[in-house]
């Protein structure tokens, strides 16, 4: 019988470690390493029902992919509840996962002290500044992860000084508090091998289109729990009228919840061009100096030229904003590059990016051109079949056939692949976040 077991579950200060044992068949997605996550908050009070939440919520999917069953000692009951809800959700989004059972040894409802406060996972996107916006009134912790987009690994060490010392800088300017965790949550959990198994029946990758809603939520319970957070708000990707497989969606994050803490899809009722409406309107009244990180190939600053720096400059615009004074070099010549590396498949774009441009276009449509560089790229954008634009993008076949041959290898010989497989796949850009 396929099986999970959570055990030795232990805390150091802010330190949470629990290793895991599986059935023979799923020991390829699960490393030999402890799972740890790191808080910036003593977790020792927390109760053990909570403390297994963070790993729960990446091996459930994982387990439920696999039509196994996860044995743990103690869980919290209104999170045994939510992670039900959570697993007919995906299972009715993914037909590869097959689901399964948690059996606990004990259920708690334990009754935390609450402080009436709530927190934002944060990384200074669109889709995150315009939660802030909408909530500021609450002053919410703004909440950052470390172990998604940016590893745990030391080569992304700057990356993730780089991220805090943006975070912390937002936070002091808007009278906030911060909250950062670090973990292995994907290098624990066997990554490359998850999308040798299930790349081919999702758009992204295993986190993006699987396990990120309930992951990253989950992440936060022991902080949550001990900071008293009444309220976890995660922003929307997508928006209403949009019905892609993806792993954050309301009838996901709306779902997850704990002892004392409710977590909320935010702003999923506005496309993302409505969402920079929102930011605009917040800066011309309160925040002029407002910038945005959202770039696929720098985490300190804006390059300019990526496929998410181009839309954010371009959904600027049409918001009345000037790129350039939020945080994106951007000119009118950028336009005829942008329309070329398009038009040539430079970017792997999914169908996210497909619906997004798509609204780029129908706002542009009701838009006064600005400039006759504006003018031409809106009139190429009102004819171009974004269907091809996102067909021709895809990995490359040597990528697909080393996913094949590490699926159907035994875990022997895929023990031995797998240094090869990882220096591979570091070339593939599996993840796609913070739209």
């Amino acid at each position: 019988m396929s099986s999970i077991l959570i055990d030795q579950l232990t805390t150091d200060g802010g330190t949470l470690q629990c290793s895991v044992r599986t059935s023979t068949d799923l020991e390829r997605f699960i490393s030999d390493d402890p799972f740890r996550t790191r808080y910036d908050v003593s977790i020792e009070d927390v109760p053990d029902g909570v403390l297994a939440i963070p790993i729960l919520a990446q091996v459930c999917p994982v387990a439920w992919a696999n039509g196994a069953d996860v044995y743990v000692d103690e869980i919290d009951a209104t999170f045994a509840r939510a992670l039900e809800n959570v697993e007919k959700s995906l299972c009715d989004m993914h037909d590869f996962l097959e689901g399964g059972t948690l059996y606990a040894r004990r259920t708690i409802e334990p009754e935390p002290e609450t402080r009436d406060e709530s927190g934002l996972l944060f990384t200074g996107g669109v889709d995150s500044t315009c939660s802030y916006v909408r909530h500021r009134e609450e002053s919410p912790t703004l909440v950052s992860i470390r172990g998604w987009t940016i590893t745990p690994s030391s080569a992304d060490d700057e990356k993730w000084d780089a991220l805090k010392t943006r975070v912390s800088g937002f936070a002091e300017d808007h009278g906030l508090e911060t909250a950062y965790i670090e973990s292995n949550m994907l290098s624990f959990l066997d990554h490359p091998m998850l999308l040798a198994h299930y790349k081919r029946y999702v758009d992204g990758g295993w986190y993006s289109s699987v396990g990120h809603g309930l992951g990253l939520l989950g992440l936060c319970a022991p902080m949550a729990y001990a900071r008293g957070m009444n309220d976890l708000y995660v922003a929307a990707t997508h928006w209403k009228g949009i019905d892609l497989e993806w792993g954050s969606r309301p009838d996901v994050d709306e779902y997850v919840r704990w002892a004392g803490t409710k977590c909320h899809h935010d702003a999923y009722e506005l496309t993302r061009q409505e969402r920079l409406d929102v930011i605009a309107d917040y800066v011309r009244r309160e925040d002029p100096s407002l910038e945005l990180q959202t770039c696929n190939d720098r985490i300190d600053g804006n390059c300019g030229h990526c496929e998410k720096c181009y839309r954010t400059a371009v959904g600027l615009r049409l918001a009345g904003l000037e790129p350039s004074d939020h945080g994106y070099p951007f000119s009118d010549a950028d336009y005829h590059d942008l329309r070329q590396s398009l038009e040539r498949g430079d970017w792997v774009l999914g169908q996210d990016e497909r619906h997004m441009w798509g609204d780029i276009r129908d706002r542009a449509r009701e838009a006064e051109p600005a400039t006759p560089a504006e003018e031409t790229f809106f009139d190429w954008l009102d004819d171009a079949d974004l269907d091809v634009l996102v067909s021709t993008s895809g990995p490359p076949l040597t990528h697909r056939i080393l996913r094949a041959g590490a699926r159907n290898a035994p875990n022997i010989v895929y023990n031995a692949m797998y240094p090869a497989w990882t220096t591979a796949k570091a070339g593939l850009r599996f993840v796609r976040s913070n739209r």
